[in-house]
């Protein structure tokens, strides 16, 4: 090969993609990611269905839901709208921090 053709076949060389370098790695761990995500989303759902459960239950303890016609049945739409305290975190908090019922 003359020198011209080297000189040709390393610009042509030049050219080629580096297959070390032509697929982009990421350093992150989608998996662990991905994983924290889901938890975060599982403990969303679970605090707002443990809120939900703290305001029934203290509709039903306070009485906020009882019948109109007869006194010891439970008014079940009541229990689907009632706010029992004023605030969602007041449930939360009550709730995570009386782990068992009252004697």
């Amino acid at each position: 090969m003359t020198d011209r053709e080297e000189g040709i076949m390393k610009l042509y060389d030049a050219l080629e993609p580096d297959e070390k370098r032509l697929f982009s790695v990421s350093n992150v761990n989608h998996l662990a990611w991905s994983l924290v995500i889901l938890l975060v989303i599982l403990a969303g759902w679970m605090g707002a269905a443990l809120v939900n459960a703290e305001n029934q239950r203290h509709a039903l303890i306070t009485k906020q839901c009882q019948d109109r016609v007869f006194k010891e049945e439970v008014n079940k739409t009541c229990l689907l709208t009632v706010r029992s305290r004023e605030h969602w975190w007041q449930h939360l908090g009550y709730a995570m921090g009386h782990l068992s019922p009252e004697k």
